[in-house]
């Protein structure tokens, strides 16, 4: 009896891990397959895209995909406008969100619990696009680049209400004795918020930061509603919704055609160039991605920890 109860206790750890593994295997093909087949589209000719059964490999290799995006001088200027407007967007808009939520975290301040459910309503209601629009026009920040700094999206602001939350809750998990001490020895607020909040709060301001870096890098609808008469001021997801739609219209319209279109071998079709648009967006996030991933880890377990 007791032989077989060891031998049963012995063998469990092995199915629990067996099952473990087979579990977590699955998972990461699920999560991985949609990335890996849109991969394959955009490798693969776009008439034989239609056929379907494209699955992980290309059935018929090409470059025609990605020669209809780039063939355009347009886009390379696009994507340095793309990657201005991220870094800095996502530089100003982190600082002043965790200056914001430093102000609202300190007890002195008194309206810090107004203040605070104001922000929250704001996550709530929204004045609508057409009153931003006018504000934006009365402020003379149409066609400029600020607006894809002040008013992200579409006049989204350039300060998170769920950001600034998130970060204020993270401060308050810091011990309040280093904040004493810091004003003790003479620092003032700004100091002390420069040199020992922001150094501690490394872990959720990567959070927030790459949280703001893929909202800056993948809007488009605010070129097209704010500087869509300014090409110079086109971003790359513009762009490239652009080139998507004048695909589907050249091949809807069959009197329409364009220059990767002539060789019907290798025609591109929506389908093939939204998977290129796809790609070719998605690869600066994934380079940027993995520098981040510590702390961005570290910052979704904000507040799992108390001591």
């Amino acid at each position: 009896m007791q032989t077989t109860l060891r031998r049963r206790f012995k063998s469990e750890p092995f199915v629990f891990h067996s099952f473990n593994y087979l579990f977590m295997l699955f998972v990461a093909v699920v999560t991985l397959y949609p990335f890996l087949n849109t991969l394959a589209v955009s490798f693969n000719a776009g008439l034989d895209t239609t056929r379907g059964g494209i699955y992980v490999w290309p059935r018929e290799w090409t470059f025609k995909n990605y020669d209809a995006v780039f063939q355009d001088g347009r886009v390379f200027h696009a994507f340095w406008v793309s990657v201005a407007r991220t870094v800095v967007g996502t530089v100003f808009g982190v600082f002043l969100t965790a200056m914001l939520a430093y102000t609202i975290s300190r007890r002195e301040f008194m309206y810090r619990k107004f203040v605070t459910v104001i922000f929250v309503l704001t996550m709530y209601f929204s004045a609508g696009l057409i009153p931003s629009y006018f504000l934006i026009k009365d402020l003379h920040l149409l066609n400029t680049f600020l607006v894809y700094i002040l008013f992200p999206g579409a006049g989204a602001g350039l300060i998170s209400a769920f950001n600034m939350l998130v970060v204020r809750t993270y401060i308050h998990t810091l011990p309040e004795s280093l904040v004493e001490s810091a004003k003790i020895d003479g620092g003032s607020d700004f100091r002390v918020f420069v040199s020992v909040i922001l150094p501690l709060c490394a872990p959720v301001l990567a959070t927030i930061a790459l949280f703001t870096a893929v909202g800056q890098w993948n809007t488009w609808f605010d070129t097209f509603i704010f500087a869509s008469s300014r090409e110079n001021l086109s971003t790359l997801q513009y762009e490239l919704i652009r080139l998507l739609s004048s695909t589907v219209n050249s091949n809807a319209n069959p009197n329409i055609s364009s220059t990767a279109a002539k060789d019907t071998a290798t025609m591109i079709t929506p389908l093939s160039i939204r998977a290129a648009i796809t790609m070719v967006a998605s690869v600066p996030i994934l380079l940027v991605y993995p520098f981040l991933q510590r702390h961005f880890v570290a910052g979704l377990q904000l507040g799992s920890v108390k001591e």
